[in-house]
């Protein structure tokens, strides 16, 4: 009796790793598979998908400026739509706030008080227009490449509460506040340069002004 109780004392060990080694198997076991039935979330945010592509499509091919800024309004539409699908709401209003409500109204504001041609007009086809479907296609496909090359096939589940303004300010002040500060140096640029472009007391035309009246 007291030889077999340490040899099924130092079998106890043995059968416990044996028990860890099949739990850890068990837990590194592969996902299973998922449901090859598309959901109702997944064909809501294509079909918005095709409308915000589509309507950006017509923002760049249309001859009515003001057609071009309802266009506009639809793709930021669309895209709000978007973001709610993928349960970011405070994003979706920024969106509809700011873009749709500011920068549209803005925009057609620009055009009636410059006066500028609100029928069609031919000045707004580029002759570049083959050079531009090139580019836009070259750099959509470097875009898809890099997000499938990036991600592959992972998915990362919704949930509640996962695009508040809380979880949405962490993100972006902690781990993007460098590209959100690049991209906030490029704005002002961008905004310096329409300014400058848009005096006509300064520059080329201004100095021969200034030399035909002396």
């Amino acid at each position: 009796m007291d030889v077999d109780r340490p040899a099924a004392a130092g079998a106890r060990p043995g059968r416990r790793a044996a028990e860890g080694d099949r739990r850890g198997r068990e837990g590194r076991r592969a996902p299973p598979p998922r449901d090859a039935a598309v959901s109702g979330q997944e064909v809501v945010f294509t079909l918005l998908g095709v409308v915000a592509v589509g309507s950006a499509v017509l923002v760049v091919t249309t001859r009515r400026l003001v057609h071009a800024a309802l266009w506009l309004v639809v793709s930021f539409g669309a895209l709000a739509g978007g973001y709610l699908v993928l349960t970011a709401e405070f994003v979706a209003w920024v969106q509809v706030l700011i873009y749709v409500g500011a920068v549209v109204v803005l925009l057609l504001f620009g055009i009636m008080l410059t006066r500028a041609p609100i029928g069609e007009s031919a000045d707004l086809d580029s002759g570049n227009r083959w050079a531009a479907l090139g580019v836009a296609a070259a750099t959509a496909a470097v875009l898809v490449t890099v997000v499938v090359m990036g991600f592959g096939d992972a998915r990362t589940p919704l949930r509640e509460g996962g695009g508040s303004a809380e979880e949405l300010g962490a993100g972006v002040f902690r781990t993007w506040v460098l590209p959100f500060e690049i991209l906030s140096v490029l704005l002002l640029a961008s905004l310096v340069g329409a300014i400058v472009l848009s005096r006509s007391d300064i520059g080329p035309r201004a100095r021969t002004g200034e030399g035909g009246d002396v």
